[in-house]
């Protein structure tokens, strides 16, 4: 998808604020700013599967160390 680039004022506060949630979730404001409008306008289901698969590949080394074995066995349908 095309990507137009915005200009937009804000306080120094909202800026801040953007800055730090941005780097909680481990993104850019970018993507933050982005993902914000869309929940605004309807597309929070999609903006949150996109964020679960983001957070899974983030932390699948981890999650294949402590679950692995388990996982692979429920995926080859060994219980």
């Amino acid at each position: 998808m095309a990507k137009t680039q915005l200009n937009v004022r804000v306080d120094e506060g909202t800026a801040r604020a953007a800055r730090e949630r941005a780097l909680e979730r481990g993104m850019s404001v970018n993507r933050y700013i982005e993902e914000l409008v869309r929940q605004d306008t309807g597309e929070a289901g999609h903006t949150f599967v996109e964020s679960a698969a983001d957070f899974m590949r983030q932390y699948e080394a981890v999650f294949a160390e402590e679950f692995g074995a388990d996982l692979e066995g429920r995926r080859e349908g060994r219980h």
